[in-house]
């Protein structure tokens, strides 16, 4: 028989789609949730457009006809779907959970729809790891949503997309010292890389760094570069600013530990190809603590966004620190904020912008859901190139994990494609200190 899921609130503000994405299951919503979605309806954030969207579909499925025993069908090959009233904990139950709480009446509901159909499956589908335990605590199965998040050894790939390949000593003398720079893809592989495959090759004690071109079916030298000042001080490093600096590859993804360079490097590589693009944007999510958005924190809209920005001016401080005061690249900084050529700004004010010859640097991305990091991937317009920052294992946002961010699922979604190119960054170079404590603290 056709299992049942009763969804929790996060689950629609995850992904809207959601309903779409079990089969041909049965799914039921507490009307707790459709309580609960009520206060998120107003507003420009992703939360705001998935309530909203959700009962756009809620109320287009329910359009000339009523929810019956069964609930209504959402479509073919799916199963049917039904809002359920409220109900509350049976005798047994009702002192555990005291609290009159929305997470316990979508509990106490779930339990009911499963008391209510023996012999059918029936589960509780969350991103709330409390309410998941204290489902499984009341001996109600509790579940993750699992569609988009990815697998452990995937997550792993991720960690580990730079090759140590072994050539014949000529073979890499030819890519590090020969007039091209570059060698055919045979010499080192038994079958085509993916595009943009990173190599690591040694010669003689040194390391030779390379990546596979797919469009010339060779295996070019990643050369040592500088970027307004900035060069890379490890091999991870030099991968990363040849991506940022690279116009073929319109998509980077940077990911690694606090210090590793990531947010610097892109913002150097943006500067240093300011002359062909129309805006450099540095942007970050406003992860809020307390429920307080943005709008309501005291001052004018520069007082509001410096909490959030400050961050991204450290980067830039560190770069205006390569040059003297008074110089013409200090100078040709402040007067490109000054005219808004380089702007900083939380995501929520570029929310709805079409991102057409801009360089889109995304910061803290590991912060972002799948959909939200599709919707801005999908703005970007001819000539803009996006780099996306952030670590996978300092999540601020309470539904998110390092399986199931946008910024790894990015990864694991566009590996494989030329445009994209995706380096991990392993060590911290923001001081010798830094990088103790990250490694022994």
């Amino acid at each position: 028989m056709a299992k049942i899921f009763v969804l929790d609130t996060n689950i629609i503000l995850h992904d809207h789609q959601a309903i779409k994405h079990f089969q041909d299951n049965d799914l039921v919503i507490p009307i707790a949730v459709i309580e609960e979605l009520d206060k998120f309806k107003k507003g420009n954030d992703a939360l705001s457009y998935n309530a909203r969207a959700f009962m756009r579909d809620i109320n287009k499925l329910t359009e000339k006809r009523e929810f019956g025993p069964k609930g209504i069908p959402l479509g073919k090959r799916l199963g049917n779907i039904k809002i359920e009233p409220n109900h509350p904990f049976t005798p047994e139950f009702a002192d555990l959970f005291k609290d009159d709480t929305q997470d316990h009446r979508i509990l106490s509901t779930a339990m009911w729809v499963r008391d209510t159909n023996p012999g059918r499956f029936v589960a509780l589908v969350t991103k709330d790891i409390n309410l998941r335990l204290k489902a499984k605590a009341a001996g109600m199965p509790a579940q993750d949503y699992l569609r988009d998040r990815v697998e452990d050894e995937t997550l792993a790939d991720l960690e580990h997309e730079v090759l140590f390949a072994e050539a014949d000593p000529q073979v890499i003398q030819q890519l590090a010292y020969g007039p091209e720079n570059c060698i055919p893809w045979k010499e080192v592989s038994a079958k085509e890389p993916r595009p943009n495959q990173l190599y690591k090759f040694d010669l003689g004690g040194a390391t030779v760094c390379a990546r596979y071109d797919a469009g010339l079916k060779q295996v070019r030298l990643v050369r040592t570069k500088e970027a307004y000042g900035i060069r890379p001080r490890n091999d991870e490093q030099r991968f990363a600013l040849d991506a940022c600096l690279n116009p073929d590859i319109p998509l980077v993804s940077l990911t690694g530990g606090a210090g590793t360079g990531k947010t610097l490097i892109a913002l150097a590589a943006a500067l240093e190809q300011e002359r062909h693009y129309e805006q450099i944007i540095l942007s970050r999510p406003t992860v809020v603590l307390g429920g307080q958005e943005i709008g309501f924190l005291p001052g004018d809209q520069r007082s509001k966004m410096s909490p959030y920005v400050q961050p991204l001016m450290d980067n830039l401080d560190v770069i205006k620190r390569q040059f003297k005061p008074g110089s013409k690249q200090a100078l040709k900084i402040d007067a490109m904020l000054k005219e808004e050529k380089l702007l900083i700004s939380p995501l929520a004010y570029i929310r709805g912008r079409s991102l057409g010859q801009v360089y889109f640097i995304v910061d803290e991305a590991q912060n972002l859901t799948p959909h939200e990091v599709k919707t801005i991937i999908t703005r970007a317009g001819e000539g803009t190139k996006i780099v996306f920052t952030g670590d996978i294992f300092q999540i601020d946002q309470p539904y998110l994990d390092q399986w199931s961010n946008g910024l790894t699922h990015l990864g694991e979604k566009m590996s494989g494609q030329p445009l994209f190119q995706h380096i991990f960054l392993r060590k911290g170079e923001r001081s010798e200190l830094s990088d103790i404590a990250a490694k022994l603290l």
